[in-house]
């Protein structure tokens, strides 16, 4: 693949861990730590290759249902992974960017996320958005929240609204959309996931579960976006 059919942009949903455990009689919390392995590969695999931005959907605002010692293991396989890896994702280049809500979120949790952060600000290699407590239309209610305050306060005109601007009040401002999503485990639905941004990205879907999406199964992917004619909405003459 050359540079220009690379996606600069390539947001996955991470689907499957729980599937792949069950399917092999282990426990969910194993599946998550392979899960956990995946990540690290494909985040180094697309830092190598030359995206330039990368979000994954880690924990989104239902998966808070789930039952709480499952919920209580990712918190804590959260935390330490952040504390593990994010010295070394600066040295590689690589900023980490959360996006998705606060409130709800543990304290130790919300600490650990802004350490990595702060620890990886000034990188610019690659951009690794790590969506945690995300629901997409939570984000579009957030930016609608944004906007009236502004028109409230006499600093923004209806008119002025587009929708340049609104990209602005979300979560990935400043960002191009992604150009690929990628879900894993068979699922073809976007599942609340980022869908202001998602509405002219190319669409991917393997049966692969998370923990089988390796970097062989990513670089097939990534071929499959180069075949692809990208026209949005206008016909090639």
């Amino acid at each position: 693949m050359q540079k220009d059919q690379l996606p600069r942009h390539v947001a996955i949903i991470m689907d499957g861990n729980g599937r792949w455990a069950k399917a092999r009689g282990m426990s969910r919390t194993q599946g998550h730590l392979e899960g956990v392995k995946r990540v690290e590969e494909i985040i180094k695999s697309a830092r190598d290759i030359g995206i330039e931005f990368l979000t994954i959907y880690a924990f989104s605002t239902e998966n808070w249902s789930r039952p709480q010692d499952e919920v209580s293991m990712i918190m804590r396989t959260f935390i330490m992974v952040l504390g593990q890896k994010a010295k070394e994702l600066a040295e590689n280049g690589v900023r980490i960017n959360f996006i998705g809500r606060h409130q709800g979120v543990p304290q130790e949790v919300l600490k650990a996320m802004d350490d990595a952060a702060n620890v990886t600000m000034n990188q610019i290699v690659m951009t690794l958005n790590i969506a945690f407590n995300y629901g997409a239309r939570g984000e579009i209610v957030d930016a609608i929240k944004s906007i009236a305050g502004k028109i409230t306060e006499g600093k923004l005109k209806v008119d002025e609204i587009n929708e340049k601007l609104v990209g602005a009040y979300l979560y990935t401002k400043d960002q191009p959309d992604p150009d690929f999503l990628i879900r894993t485990s068979g699922e073809e639905r976007i599942s609340n996931f980022l869908l202001w941004q998602l509405s002219y990205t190319e669409l991917y879907f393997t049966d692969k579960c998370w923990p089988e999406f390796n970097e062989e199964q990513f670089l097939k992917a990534l071929n499959n976006y180069a075949q692809r004619e990208r026209r949005w909405g206008s016909v090639k003459v």
